[in-house]
């Protein structure tokens, strides 16, 4: 049964914590996962409980619970794979005539 581990997810829950600022200065949202859990290419984290809205000017700091789950050996393969192609879309092309002064 050892080779079959190799094709299914892990999962497991872990508290989180999500800070979201919505103002003039800052649009964010960042989450902290409490066990220090390292997350890897083509790891998963699913968030449990109802959407967060702050209005304009508020600073939310939300305790919730967070499921994370692992990718197999074969997507985490994949998912390095597909970046590399991924980041050609950062590439800034441009089609001026001449040359670039």
């Amino acid at each position: 049964m050892i080779g079959l581990s190799v094709f299914r997810r892990r999962r497991h829950d872990t508290p989180c914590t999500i800070e979201i600022e919505h103002s003039e200065t800052s649009l964010h949202a960042h989450l902290a996962l409490e066990d220090d859990i390292a997350l890897q290419p083509g790891d998963r984290v699913h968030v449990h409980g109802a959407p967060i809205r702050p209005q304009f000017g508020e600073k939310l700091v939300v305790r919730r619970i967070a499921t994370v789950e692992r990718a197999t050996f074969l997507e985490r393969q994949w998912t390095r794979w597909a970046a590399n192609f991924q980041l050609t879309e950062l590439y800034e092309v441009s089609f001026t005539p001449g040359r670039v002064r």
